[in-house]
């Protein structure tokens, strides 16, 4: 079970984190303010961390600023407020892992604390499997089973991407981050949608078992069984 320590202030919202997160299986210490939450993650170790950015006592970032100056590397996810560009990157080059701004629909809350908990730490691995999917990251070749998969070049890093993290759910505004450096998310886009349209095509071939999946209104899943 992993251990997820949440600092926030207000008692609404962290309740229906720690409803939610319990649900899914993690166990989860609050803390209300910035001072008892620094000392519960020092003394705790927690899995990973969610910190709001507006906190009395000790701001959130200070709060991970002084974890980093400690050498903590526990993945942290910022909440805030604060949507503005300048204000995201401040938050992750003061440590933070990624961020969230409210207000946030829950499922994208635990997946993305799903995929901090599963990033690959430097990873030297130069050929993945998952399933009957295998890619070569050295010769940039990919295969399903004895079928050779012809991928452009974003269609690889997305397919990489989600064999990292199969089984986990990936929203838009993840893969749009991750797979296409977008700092500012639009409101609204098709782009992941055409691009992992093509790519289903090309995966889950006429009469094979679907593996990569639509979970609709959330966004998508790798399945590592067939």
């Amino acid at each position: 079970m992993n251990r997820i320590l949440l600092i926030e202030d207000d008692a609404e919202t962290a309740e229906a984190i720690v409803a939610e997160l319990a649900d899914r299986g993690f166990e989860v210490q609050w803390a209300a303010d910035g001072v008892d939450g620094l000392d519960r993650a020092r003394a705790s170790n927690p899995d990973a961390m969610i910190v709001d950015r507006m906190l009395p006592g000790m701001d959130g970032l200070t709060v991970i600023e002084a974890l980093r100056n400690d050498q903590v590397s526990t993945p942290v996810l910022v909440l805030s407020a604060l949507g503005a560009v300048d204000d995201r990157v401040r938050g992750l080059r003061i440590g933070g892992d990624d961020y969230l701004t409210k207000p946030f629909a829950l499922v994208e809350l635990v997946a993305r604390i799903e995929a901090l908990l599963r990033r690959p730490v430097d990873s030297c691995e130069t050929i993945l499997h998952v399933g009957p999917l295998e890619i070569d990251l050295i010769e940039r070749t990919a295969r399903r089973g004895e079928r050779e998969l012809d991928l452009l070049p974003r269609e690889f890093r997305l397919l990489e991407y989600m064999m990292r993290r199969n089984d986990q759910l990936l929203t838009r505004a993840m893969l749009l981050e991750e797979v296409w450096n977008y700092k500012f998310v639009p409101a609204t886009t098709n782009l992941i949608d055409v691009h992992m349209g093509r790519l289903r095509h090309k995966v889950d071939g006429s009469g094979e078992t679907q593996l990569i999946r639509n979970v609709r209104g959330s966004g998508f899943v790798l399945r590592s069984r067939q």
